[in-house]
């Protein structure tokens, strides 16, 4: 592990350039949208975009936010594994700085997902069918629909596990064919 030796003051949120602010500000929207709280998001943002590590108190200060609620956000940008600790000599308080490469962010977002809606989803779904198997009072249309959910879920499961074992670049190439394998798959098809 590297040793950080440079550590530049950070400034209040309203000093930083406007295209940084919108940014963290964003990130802290979309969290929101993801199941993740807006000063999670949003420590996450501002690590990723400064480019020094920043350690609790200058988080608390540009932010503006709680220092126990930047301790918290901390320990979940932990655990997602988006952040991590690093040194800094000659000071013995905790820096932190983001992943910055975007498709390991992505991947690991998406492992925290599945683990938090996919799995319990699948597993309730499990249940629920086999639940229904033996219940008169479910009709064999209601079987149906439980068994296409968890069939669509499950693939998506397979699809996720699939994608997270190929190496960034052939996830780039695969992505940059979409627009050519829809054009395949519409081959034959009237255009409305």
């Amino acid at each position: 592990m590297t040793e950080i030796t440079k550590n530049t003051e950070i400034e209040k949120l309203d000093d930083l350039p406007e295209a940084v602010q919108r940014f963290i500000l964003h990130w802290g929207d979309m969290g929101t949208t993801w199941g993740v709280n807006r000063t999670v998001a949003q420590i996450h943002a501002l690590l990723f975009i400064m480019e020094e590590p920043l350690n609790a108190e200058q988080i608390t200060d540009c932010l503006g936010v709680a220092r126990s609620n930047v301790s918290n956000s901390l320990k979940e940008l932990l655990g997602f594994k988006t952040i991590r600790r690093v040194p800094v000599a000659g000071d013995r308080r905790d820096y932190f700085t983001a992943e910055t490469d975007v498709w390991e962010v992505a991947k690991r977002i998406a492992a925290v997902r599945k683990a938090r809606e996919i799995d319990p989803a699948l597993e309730t779904l499990t249940y629920c069918l086999a639940a229904a198997k033996g219940d008169a009072g479910v009709s064999a249309e209601q079987r149906k629909r439980l068994k296409d959910m968890q069939d669509f879920t499950a693939t998506m499961d397979r699809w996720y596990g699939q994608m997270q074992t190929l190496p960034t670049s052939t996830l780039t190439k695969l992505i940059g064919m979409g627009d050519r394998v829809v054009g395949l798959l519409n081959i034959g098809r009237k255009k409305n």
